[in-house]
């Protein structure tokens, strides 16, 4: 490929064989041969993410002419309620914006990878003849398995509410990601983000979890159980901390009323979560009161409350840490030491040793820095004579 034009040439070719055919209607064209109201294309156009184009512009195919129709006929056959059928083609155009974008960089680097393909039109077609065909058939085998679970889900509780019911919403971040993206190059900071992606990806599925969305450095998931949501959790810190290529990370988690809309969660509880997770120490998990009566009968794990702390919309949140329970000991030594610990006026068994996680939370950023900083040696006074 060439400085003088080469790449436009390279994208109308592209453009042509993606579109299935060469731009060659208006908007207004388009919305007539179709049979439906103008207005009505000009919204579904702009629900789905694409840009506004004037009405005499020449930038619609014959496969446009009938995506509308057969949208329009979707939305007249009375499945999707009038007031919510924007929001779905929103919700469908940006969820498949995401996926095409990383389907043409994988596609742009295996043809600038191969210069040969690049100068060729009918090398390309080739390549996107066998390839598309093939990302269709994945697409719609993960589509119908999602869908397959979902629907499993709904006729398993026909009394549950899909859209607003009580989950477990927890947020796991890696720890120093501003300053991680000022002292590496975009390749590694791709690499990290990557790396993280997969292994949230690989925990949240064993853990039976489903995570909503990433936000760059940041994973927000839900799972139907207290268990399920802590495991997801505790396994994400652990793997983290065991992958030389990720930095650390905290997360908190919240239980409770969701409401669920388009794949993505909302609610008190997703806020609360957040909060929580701004306030967790590197390495350390923090949850609400609700969670943490429910994992407190739990032996596999450990509960502890904190001080009351203040967040944006939460005055006193009394969050509590988890982690995992430590080994009790056992033989002839674990009777006397549960008779002490007893004594002492502690909770039955033996308390765990004190580290970083259990000190008092910073009420702000100095009192972090102040409690990083060594004491300051006290000024020696002098006698009188």
């Amino acid at each position: 490929m060439t400085d003088s034009g080469e790449p436009d040439a390279l994208q109308q070719r592209l453009e042509r064989i993606l579109l299935g055919g060469r731009r060659k209607y208006t908007r207004l064209e388009v919305a007539e041969k179709a049979g439906v109201p103008e207005e009505r294309s000009r919204r579904l156009w702009r629900a789905l993410g694409f840009a506004t184009v004037d009405d005499d512009e020449v930038v619609f195919t014959d496969a446009d002419i009938e995506a509308i129709r057969t949208a329009d006929q979707l939305m007249n056959s009375g499945l999707i309620e009038p007031g919510i059928e924007l929001a779905v083609t929103r919700a469908l155009g940006q969820h498949l914006s995401r996926l095409a974008e990383w389907q043409v960089h994988m596609l742009w680097s295996m043809i600038t990878e191969n210069k040969d393909i690049g100068t060729s039109e009918r090398q390309i077609a080739r390549l996107v003849d066998r390839l598309l065909p093939e990302l269709e058939k994945v697409q719609n085998f993960v589509w119908r398995r999602h869908l397959a679970a979902y629907a499993g889900r709904a006729f398993a509780f026909p009394d549950e509410d899909l859209e607003a019911r009580t989950e477990v919403v927890g947020f796991v971040d890696m720890v120093g990601y501003t300053r991680l993206t000022r002292q590496i190059g975009e390749d590694e900071l791709s690499a990290v983000l990557d790396r993280f992606e997969s292994v949230a990806t690989e925990v949240v599925a064993e853990h039976h979890g489903r995570i909503v969305k990433m936000i760059g450095d940041e994973v927000l998931f839900v799972a139907d159980s207290a268990v399920d949501g802590a495991e997801i959790a505790l396994t994400l810190s652990e793997r983290a901390e065991a992958d030389e290529t990720l930095p650390g990370v905290r997360a908190g988690m919240a239980s409770g009323r969701i409401l669920s809309r388009f794949g993505d969660v909302y609610g008190s509880v997703v806020n609360l979560a957040a909060r929580l997770t701004s306030t967790a120490r590197p390495g350390t998990i923090l949850i609400d009161k609700e969670l943490a009566t429910e994992l407190s009968g739990v032996e596999e794990y450990e509960v502890r409350a904190r001080r009351p702390v203040s967040v944006r919309g939460y005055n006193r949140l009394r969050p509590s840490s988890l982690r995992r329970a430590r080994e009790r000991p056992s033989g002839m030594f674990a009777s006397s030491q549960q008779l002490a610990a007893e004594m002492l006026g502690l909770v039955p068994g033996i308390p765990p040793a004190p580290d970083a996680s259990d000190a008092p939370e910073p009420e702000s950023a100095e009192d972090a820095t102040a409690d990083a900083l060594p004491p300051r040696p006290r000024p020696k006074r002098r006698r009188r004579r």
